[in-house]
């Protein structure tokens, strides 16, 4: 591998020049002590991987599991102590609760007996005979295992042995296979027992579960929305820019409109003995309000910047001119799509087997129960910090990618022979040699990230008790303070890549050396920059609005056993972050032309010794704007004289 201090001569030049802005010819690895910590960061999270493949058991969660230690649904081994363990229940896929209308708890744990049967009673059973005759119906034993079903009316302890009478009609649903009862007064006792009992991450996970197809086709659809906003920056116009502002205001303003009506709905009709519609029913109000206040938002940022729109769309035909010269710029978020979806899928499956993770015991009578594995707890800190690295860490790689293509294309004299391969050329340098300066990135935005989810935990764990309103308000900025960081951050990010790309320097020094540029040439276009920046914010807005919506509409039909507020918040943020990976490479081309066009100034003057490297398209539409902020400052100086002339005592 070459990333171990190996340096590479561009052209035939033997002598090396001082660093100057331009790409550059001598390059040797960035930040290498950054990519060795993420290779040993890697290694702990293979680790667990391999510890929650051998804990873990998955099945328990996915199909359900009875009393004596026998997953439904499947063959299993036995148990060293539980007679009743190690049983072929491959035709049993459903769980069924002997004493459902009242079930036990004790020591926060469920202690009612549960069996594996092939299919769950649809009618009310009233006596031992009815069930006796329903199982040789049906082949579904309702008893325990130990006793056989000829024996349900004769052995003296069949009381004990089999469910407590009348059995209620029941039906499965895909909450662990579970057989719920449809009765009324046993189904309110029933949920209110085994749903609000059930420990939270289970809760959580069984949601995800539930509703993975509904998941599944939300990912799908945000996938298709990101692709037509794509498509729909490339050929951009005047009128599909109004159009494209009316759709995100319409849609932020019928989201919120639903997010209200459903939290109404919810108020209305709540069974308080369900954790789960409490807990959506928060949700849904936080839901509504952050939608309203991020919609406000909206609405007067789009006021304030409606005067820049013309230019903006200007810089957008300048963009998409600079893609016409590298074209698979476009496919770039494809693979990053690809690659994001494998280590999510991963991410998920070992965060399952963690959730399962646990050692059995042997208790009375026989029955089996899973305790947690000790440190678990931290794992699943650790693996959710490996989530959000990793997932900066691909992002950033396409963003210096495509920074990289767009340095070379810029800087290329002779536009009849286009530099060849330049995302090519730009893949081979960032993983030959800027693999660090990557990994740096990302861990800042890592660390912004961390202190955030940690408060969020913090505000959910304290959000039952007591506490002042300075406490909650310190709560709130605090979050904000990181959010405006986290944006900041980002930036930064992305003008240290584009400097990285140029001049071939680690990720501090070029930092420094891009605010130090930017800072000296920051009155040219910034202001349109920054509204095509929002614009591109838009269009990742509108993609989450509709995704988001519906969820909404889908989740809302299992609200009572179904912990939704959370697989909704995982599919928000997952086409927010197919959004931002398509529609970056917009975003990432513009601020690399600002970046280059800054540079150009700096070490050009437009003579014949120093040409521009920009085009003439480029060059004019830079002179509009340097007009427009001239005589933006002359009104601004003439206003200031009149005032002063006003002021003047006769």
């Amino acid at each position: 591998m070459r990333c171990l201090g190996a340096k590479r001569l561009v052209s035939a030049e033997r002598t090396p020049r001082q660093r100057e802005w331009r790409p550059q010819i001598y390059r040797k690895c960035t930040d290498t002590t950054w990519l060795f910590l993420f290779f040993l960061f890697w290694t702990g999270l293979m680790f667990i991987m391999g510890y929650s493949v051998a804990a873990g058991a998955t099945g328990r969660l996915l199909f359900g599991y009875d009393s004596f230690g026998n997953v439904c649904g499947k063959k299993n081994s036995p148990v060293e102590g539980a007679p009743l363990s190690g049983q072929d229940m491959t035709l049993k896929k459903h769980v069924f609760f002997m004493n459902s209308c009242n079930l036990e708890v004790k020591d926060g744990r469920l202690v009612s007996t549960a069996l594996c049967v092939s299919s769950c009673p649809e009618e009310q059973l009233d006596t031992l005979e009815e069930v006796q005759l329903f199982a040789r119906s049906s082949g579904s034993f309702l008893c325990v295992y130990s006793l056989n079903s000829s024996n349900y009316t004769q052995d003296p302890h069949a009381d004990s042995l089999c469910p407590r009478l009348p059995v209620p009609p029941s039906k499965s649903f895909p909450l662990f296979n579970r057989c719920i009862p449809q009765t009324p007064e046993c189904y309110s006792l029933f949920a209110s027992v085994l749903v609000n009992d059930v420990d939270t991450l289970h809760r959580i996970l069984s949601g995800i579960m539930s509703g993975r197809d509904t998941i599944l086709g939300l990912c799908i659809l945000s996938l298709a929305l990101s692709l037509a906003m794509m498509f729909t920056f490339r050929f951009i116009t005047t009128l599909l820019v109004h159009t494209f502002i009316t759709l995100v205001i319409l849609g932020s303003l019928f989201v919120c409109g639903v997010l209200w009506w459903l939290y109404y709905d919810y108020t209305n009709d709540l069974s308080t003995a369900l954790d789960t519609e409490r807990e959506n029913m928060t949700c849904l109000l936080g839901f509504a309000v952050v939608a309203t206040v991020l919609t406000a938002v909206l609405l007067v940022l789009i006021f304030v910047l409606r005067k820049r729109m013309k230019l903006a769309i200007e810089l957008f035909w300048v963009t998409n001119k600079a893609i016409s010269s590298s074209p698979f710029l476009l496919v770039q978020p494809l693979w990053t799509f690809a690659i994001l979806i494998f280590f999510w899928v991963l991410w998920v499956a070992v965060l399952l087997s963690l959730g399962t993770a646990g050692a059995a015991q042997v208790i009375e009578g026989g029955q089996v129960e899973y305790k947690p594995l000790s440190g678990i707890r931290y794992m699943w800190w650790y693996h959710l910090i490996g989530l959000i690295w990793t997932s900066e860490f691909i992002l950033a790689c396409q963003q210096m990618t495509v920074a990289g293509a767009v340095v070379t294309s810029y800087f290329n004299r002779n536009e009849n022979e286009p530099s060849g391969g330049p995302i090519l050329s730009s893949l081979s340098i960032l993983f030959c040699y800027h693999q660090g300066t990557v990994v740096k990135g990302s861990f800042l935005i890592t660390m912004v990230r961390i202190p955030r989810t940690i408060l969020v935990y913090i505000y959910n764990t304290l959000k039952d008790k007591q506490r002042a309103a300075w406490s909650r308000c310190l709560f709130r900025c605090c979050f904000c303070c990181f959010c405006c960081l986290d944006k900041c951050l980002r930036h930064l990010n992305q003008n240290a890549y584009t400097t990285t790309a140029i001049n071939g320097t680690d990720f501090c020094t070029s930092a420094k050396d891009a605010l130090k540029l930017l800072s000296k040439n920051s009155s040219h276009f910034t202001s349109v920059n920054c509204f095509g920046d929002f614009i591109i914010f838009l269009g990742k807005v509108l993609v989450v609005c509709f995704t988001v919506f519906g969820g909404l509409m889908a989740f809302n039909y299992h609200r009572a056993l179904q912990v939704w507020a959370v697989p909704l918040l995982l599919v928000a943020f997952f086409a927010y972050l197919v959004a931002h990976s398509f529609l970056s490479v917009f975003e990432t081309v513009l601020d690399s032309l600002f970046l280059c066009f800054v540079v150009d100034l700096e070490t050009n003057d437009g003579s014949s010794e120093k040409p521009y490297f920009m085009d003439q398209e480029f060059l004019s539409f830079v002179k509009r704007i340097n007009k427009l902020n001239n005589a933006r400052a002359e009104r601004a100086e003439n206003l200031r004289i009149e005032e002063g002339t006003e002021l003047r005592p006769l």
